[in-house]
């Protein structure tokens, strides 16, 4: 196993670390999750640069990436929706675009072609973990109400930009006629 693979297992590995930090019932217990959630978000953007730059692309690597990134982040929604603070409309956005987004994909590549990441898709992925990583903290000097509601129209507009524009991008993979 390469290292950016193993950078993306760590990330799997540090997703149950983060949602039983969540559960712990103490002050420090958020902060823990947060320096979690932000060394696991951190190995996205470390384990892509190695793999590209030391020529350590697998196809487990374009499985297991994607996939890890999709549960880290969902946990955390997850976690933030359990408590009131994160609206499930938003979380079904979010796991609706990567449904059909992952099935946009799946046409694709039964009709011979690979939709890549577009940089929308970095931008809302980027986005997501910021406001993310902005939740955990209850010491800033803004209401967390209103924090949380910027945090969420950020996540749902890039989500829905992001998923729109693979489909318009991509239309042509959908024959209606086949």
């Amino acid at each position: 196993m390469n290292t950016a693979n193993k950078l993306t297992m760590l990330r799997v590995v540090l997703i149950p670390v983060y949602l039983i930090l969540w559960h712990i019932d103490a002050a420090w217990s958020i902060y823990a999750a947060l320096a979690v959630f932000v060394a696991a978000s951190l190995t996205d953007l470390l384990d892509g640069y190695i793999a590209r730059h030391y020529n350590q692309v697998t196809d487990f690597g374009k499985f297991m990436d994607p996939l890890a990134d999709k549960v880290l982040v969902l946990t955390a929604m997850a976690c933030f929706c359990s408590v009131g603070r994160f609206p499930d409309w938003a979380l079904v956005i979010v796991i609706a675009r990567e449904f059909a987004v992952s099935g946009l994909r799946l046409v694709a590549v039964d009709n011979g072609r690979v939709i890549a990441a577009g940089w929308s898709g970095k931008v809302k992925t980027a986005s997501t973990m910021v406001c993310l990583c902005l939740m955990h903290l209850t010491v800033l000097p803004i209401p967390m109400e209103i924090l949380d509601w910027v945090c969420v129209l950020v996540i749902a507009a890039t989500t829905l930009y992001s998923g729109i524009e693979y489909f318009v991008l991509n239309r042509d993979v959908l024959n209606w006629n086949k």
